[in-house]
């Protein structure tokens, strides 16, 4: 799947979303963004990135909300040769216009979960080819993605996707519930699924889905939270069934479907995967960055003590697998020499902070310099649940609206907001143009913050 024609062309259409054939401007230098297949990544192809960002760039990487690596400061002049050597390295499409499509979301534990018997990456690799062999899916916008859920105890569900899937249960050869422009619910006054299909018609049901939305999508109309401002999800089930030849289950129990909840900060420390004798390893990268030195020292630690994989994570972290449990505790002892996060308690562990305006031209503060100060503050002890220091109103950062937020509004000035699900955006405003040493009073204070 990863294979690429010979002869494979470098134009690409124009978008403001960074791609591996594309490269973006930005304040700190271009930006390469590299999409990794289920955040997949092998030994040999993190040093083929590493050598990349040091002959091209300035070493320095970002990890993505998405379970993607991306390439920052690349110099001016280098872009084609830079995709080239990834292209090599067999980190690329098949054809130029399939890079902006391959945006499908899998748990960072797919196949490893003890609880969950269905691994639902053979499923993936269809959709993946799917978006990749399809000409009329290129047209499809770079931000337009999917949520492939197999039901594991690690998985980001806090992202809304344009389309989500989810398994409704245990078994090896589960329906899947669907829904559009949001995530999978969890609790009852959430939005629930629209229907369900059996595992193996997930592939059609998809190609049915994304050809009616390029059907139906008018001028402007790039993700599907815009095309069901036209059309209600009713008509779009009447009309997706249409074009389906096996039926849409909607009975009750579909409806009703809740997804399970997971635990929070799952992706860190070691936990033990279904395959005996051997767990998973997770460590964060310090507000998701990361050099070309550190991304070989993980390769490195892979081969030693795993299966010489890596897997990167939504939550901008990386997970190990199949390390022998025995073996865990120096694969986290490796981790924290590295400078990584390993447990729930360390603040940079609860940390989300974009480039800022030390790379980007929109930041309104240096975000991961005031994330990195705080943090010193906060200490080890805090009970913070997670805070989002966010440049300007993008939220480039957090495709997900964090428990707390602090928007800049100028140079070393935020708002702090808290998440509030009947309020939009960042959720209530708690307080206005704080310094960011009033804003650690009323973060590490004790009650300090005010009730919701």
């Amino acid at each position: 799947m990863q294979t690429r024609s010979p002869a494979l062309p470098v134009s690409v259409r124009p978008s403001a979303c960074p791609g591996l054939l594309r490269i973006v401007a930005s304040a700190d230098g271009g930006i390469c963004r590299i999409k990794l297949p289920g955040g997949r990544l092998d030994a040999t192809q993190a040093r083929a990135i590493a050598a990349a960002a040091e002959r091209h760039a300035d070493g320095v990487l970002e990890a993505t909300n998405r379970a993607n690596l991306q390439i920052r400061g690349v110099r001016a002049g280098a872009e084609a040769v830079l995709s080239a050597a990834l292209l090599d390295a067999g980190l690329g499409p098949r054809q130029a216009a399939a890079d902006d499509v391959r945006n499908l979301l899998l748990s960072p534990a797919a196949g490893l979960d003890p609880d969950t018997p269905l691994d639902t990456w053979p499923l993936a690799e269809r959709l993946l080819d799917l978006l990749q062999d399809t000409p009329r899916f290129h047209a499809l916008s770079a931000k337009f993605a999917l949520h492939l859920d197999g039901g594991e105890g690690l998985a980001m569900l806090e992202h809304p996707h344009d389309i989500w899937l989810a398994a409704m249960s245990a078994e090896a050869a589960p329906l899947f519930a669907f829904g559009l422009a949001g995530c999978p619910p969890r609790q009852a006054e959430e939005a629930p699924a629209l229907a369900a299909v059996p595992m193996a018609q997930v592939p059609a049901l998809v190609e049915a889905l994304l050809d009616l939305f390029l059907t139906l999508a008018g001028d402007g109309q790039t993700r599907m939270r815009q095309l069901l401002a036209e059309h209600s999800a009713d008509t779009l089930l009447q009309r997706l069934q249409q074009r389906l030849a096996f039926p849409l289950r909607r009975e009750r129990a579909v409806t009703d479907w809740r997804r399970r909840d997971v635990p929070a900060f799952a992706h860190l420390g070691s936990q033990p995967q279904r395959q005996p004798g051997l767990c998973r390893v997770g460590a964060a990268f310090v507000l998701g960055r990361l050099d070309s030195h550190l991304l070989r020292a993980l390769a490195a630690l892979a081969e030693r003590h795993g299966d010489g994989s890596l897997r990167l994570t939504p939550w901008q972290s990386v997970l190990l697998p199949n390390v022998a449990a025995a073996e865990a505790p120096a694969v986290l002892d490796a981790l924290r020499q590295l400078g990584l996060a390993t447990r729930a308690e360390e603040p940079l562990a609860r940390l989300i902070a974009c480039s800022g305006s030390s790379g980007c031209a929109r930041g309104l503060a240096d975000t991961k310099g005031d994330a990195l100060r705080l943090a010193a503050r906060l200490g080890a002890s805090t009970a913070l649940p997670g805070l989002h220091l966010c440049g300007c109103p993008r939220s480039c950062a957090a495709a997900h609206v964090a428990p707390l937020t602090l928007l800049a509004v100028a140079d070393g000035r935020y708002h702090l907001y808290r998440r509030a699900p009947a309020q939009p955006g960042f959720g209530q405003l708690l307080a206005r143009d704080l310094t960011l040493d009033a804003a650690g009073d009323l973060l590490c204070g004790p009650g300090a913050l005010p009730d919701a």
